[in-house]
């Protein structure tokens, strides 16, 4: 049966760190409304209805302007949601999408052109686990031919369990969540230094978000923060920074996204980099027009 998921947090802080015009939320989802874009059959849970005016109103207070949407495991490979949420603003949003490699070659284009940049494998325990590896072989090669990208949502463990793979596929790969990696390990646990020498190749990428999924602390979850200086300090150039706004299957800690974005200054501590990460990165992977 499908578990329901926490709300996220109703009463957003205006955050104290200004974003820098054109700031990119590089992770964030819509979800439903239910009775216009249905949850799939074999979802593991069910959010909220998170829609796309929602997502806008989060981003007003943030003080965000272009999003990346990324296609979560409760809308299946059912990209709809995202492509309506897409179309209302084609000049600022893009999208990471979750396919099949049933789709017919006119279904990706179709993709393509709905602003979709790339495509998302989940290996979480809880979201099913180790995806069929074939299909996802078969998937990467046809996208690689397209300029798009992987992202990769792992649990810690896949991180050893999947290095190898992982670094063979020959198209931009971005992690997902700093690896998901516990803070309570440190960051000489053998997963996070994987990561870190996985940032050291050209062809891979990090999102410095998810402080709430790894945080031991809690609220405002500053023990994320020397992991997402570790990888910036490896990687400046392929960094990127995202709400993950509305926080599925969080048991914890549900965060308040303006808490989120007040760890941007404690991880990229000065303006050059602040811009890199929040615009710069972004623009580049998601082809932002500047």
């Amino acid at each position: 049966m499908a578990k329901p998921c926490m709300p996220p947090d109703p009463n957003t802080r205006k955050p104290d760190f200004e974003m820098p015009p054109k700031a990119c939320d590089a992770h964030c989802h819509v979800f439903g409304p239910a009775h216009k874009f249905p949850y799939s059959d074999d979802t593991t849970y069910t959010p909220p209805d998170a829609p796309r005016e929602k997502l806008k109103e989060l981003h007003d207070i943030l003080g965000v302007e272009r999003v990346v949407i990324v296609q979560a495991s409760c809308h299946g490979t059912d990209n709809s949601a995202m492509l309506d949420a897409i179309a209302h603003n084609r000049e600022n949003y893009r999208g990471v999408c979750i396919a099949s490699n049933d789709y017919s070659d006119a279904e990706f284009e179709r993709l393509h052109e709905g602003g979709i940049r790339g495509v998302r494998y989940n290996f979480v325990k809880h979201l099913g686990g180790t995806p069929d590896l074939n299909d996802m072989r078969r998937v990467v090669e046809r996208v690689t031919r397209m300029g798009w990208h992987l992202v990769i949502h792992v649990d810690a463990p896949d991180l050893v369990e999947f290095e190898d793979l992982f670094a063979s596929f020959s198209l931009p790969k971005v992690i997902d969540h700093m690896g998901r990696v516990p803070t309570s390990g440190g960051i000489r646990q053998k997963p996070f230094q994987i990561l870190r020498e996985f940032m050291k190749r050209e062809d891979f990428w990090v999102k410095v978000c998810g402080s709430e999924r790894i945080s031991q602390g809690g609220p405002p979850f500053y023990d994320a923060i020397p992991y997402a200086q570790a990888l910036i300090e490896v990687a400046p150039d392929r960094i990127l920074w995202g709400t993950d706004w509305p926080h599925p299957n969080i048991s914890k800690f549900m965060p308040n996204d303006g808490d989120l974005v007040d760890l941007v200054p404690l991880f990229a501590r000065d303006s050059t980099l602040q811009q890199k990460v929040l615009v710069d990165n972004p623009a580049r992977l998601y082809g932002f027009d500047d």
